[in-house]
């Protein structure tokens, strides 16, 4: 094989690289096993892991620990979906085509909004995708976001930026922890193409929605809702308040937490906006003898369209975790999602009072919330909450992982899953721990 590429040894091939960082010696690799010894080693190695399953778990910000019927996955298991692709042949997919006509029509439900794609890669990505629609739509390059956007949606949002001329804003908080709105009107401009909203924000509070739209309408921009979709069977959709891009993170509609992912990112809008939409938007029309079927009716991949005139690279989507968010939706249906959602606010207001009653502890901010809340501990948190791990409970997620000098706070989270036992465990443990 060297002869016919014209090389004299293996290390002919790596003379791009310095021998300064070649490797000298062998590869230090334990030596092969069999089967059966492989098994037993992955095996040892697994009972290194904590399971989900045995652990209380009140981690939050922005991935949820929600019940997911078992019929999403006795579903999700047949061969016709987990093994579709992009369905280029309407003629040999209605069934997948049908299945995401639905879950569209479901975010639209849920969104107020006229139209929604076939779904993104994940919430901080849908974000972006819509703020890259309201600089197409506006030729604008100003983006103003509240404080409380999830810090890693806004990473995310600059890395798409990068190389668009972009200014990326963030308004500041208030004391209650909702957005300034004083200060957001100031720094929305005649050059601002978005406004954008999280409701609930990254710290669980509820924002103004409406307060928001009208002061991206004012100035002639458009207002980006980003939501947690279980909220929306309480709060008021975007629809409602006036946005213009609906957007967010649908892994609390029975979609596992799974090691961070794969997840699913929504987008919806109004129907004026629908040819800025990325990826693809599936259809209901007839064929030509009168009986309904589905298409792909738009796709603005430069694949599809003239690349000058396309609005994304995305031409696909994890359609397995749409399907599965569309089957949870029918299985809990309006009634049930309002019923998951009434819990955990419930179960979270109660943990808060219990948390509140503890020498040291206090919520760190007064306005309205649902089922997340940022608590102010008093002493760093990192060791707290390892030492509630010691004793079975993922007490929140640490600040200080997004904002280093809110070493003291956390953020937790409460879903219809925990029981009145659970919640008292935690109070109490916290307390010993506190002592």
């Amino acid at each position: 094989m060297l002869q016919a590429i014209g090389v004299a040894s293996i290390d002919d091939l790596f003379m791009s690289i310095p021998p300064a960082l070649r490797l000298k010696k062998k590869l230090d690799l334990p030596l092969h096993l069999t089967e059966m010894e492989l098994k037993d080693e992955f095996q040892r190695l697994s009972t290194q892991n904590l399971s989900s399953g045995k652990l209380d778990i009140y981690l939050g910000a922005g991935v949820y620990d929600h019940y997911s019927p078992s019929v999403i996955r006795h579903l999700l298991n047949r061969s016709e979906f987990y093994t579709s692709y992009t369905p280029y042949q309407p003629e040999m997919t209605q069934g997948v085509l049908q299945a995401i006509f639905e879950y569209q029509s479901c975010i639209c439900g849920l969104t107020g909004m006229d139209v929604s794609n076939a779904s993104l890669y994940e919430g901080g990505h849908a974000m972006a995708e819509a703020c890259l629609m309201a600089k197409a739509k506006t030729g604008r390059n100003r983006i103003v976001l509240s404080a409380g956007t999830h810090p890693e949606y806004v990473q995310v949002l600059k890395t798409y930026t990068f190389n668009l001329e972009t200014e990326v804003v963030l308004a500041p908080l208030a004391a209650d922890g909702k957005t300034d709105l004083k200060a957001l009107q100031a720094l929305v401009d005649e050059k601002t193409a978005a406004v954008v909203v999280s409701n609930p924000n990254f710290f669980g509070v509820l924002e103004d929605g409406q307060a928001f739209a009208d002061a991206a309408h004012a100035k002639g921009a458009l207002c980006i809702a980003v939501v947690e979709p279980v909220s929306l069977a309480l709060v008021k959709s975007p629809g409602e308040f006036g946005a213009d891009i609906a957007c967010g993170e649908g892994q609390s509609l029975g979609i596992s937490p799974s090691f961070g992912g794969p997840y699913l990112g929504f987008l919806a809008a109004k129907m004026a906006l629908v040819r800025q939409m990325p990826g693809r938007i599936c259809g209901q029309t007839t064929d030509n003898r009168g009986q309904r079927g589905f298409v792909l009716t738009l796709q603005t991949r430069e694949q599809h369209i003239r690349r000058e005139k396309a609005n994304s690279n995305i031409c696909t989507n994890q359609t397995l975790l749409a399907i599965a968010a569309t089957i949870y939706l029918g299985a809990v249906g309006p009634q049930g999602l309002t019923e998951v959602a009434t819990q955990g606010a419930q179960k979270a207001h109660y943990l808060a009072g219990e948390l509140a009653k503890i020498k040291g502890v206090k919520l760190s901010y007064s306005g309205a919330w649902m089922n997340e809340f940022t608590v102010d501990l008093g002493k760093d948190s990192g060791p707290v909450l390892d030492a509630l791990q010691a004793k079975g409970i993922l007490g929140g997620v640490a600040l200080s992982r997004f904002y280093p000098e809110r070493k003291n706070e956390i953020l937790v989270a409460v879903t219809e899953v925990k029981k009145k036992a659970q919640l008292d465990k935690y109070a109490a443990a916290l307390k010993e721990v506190l002592a």
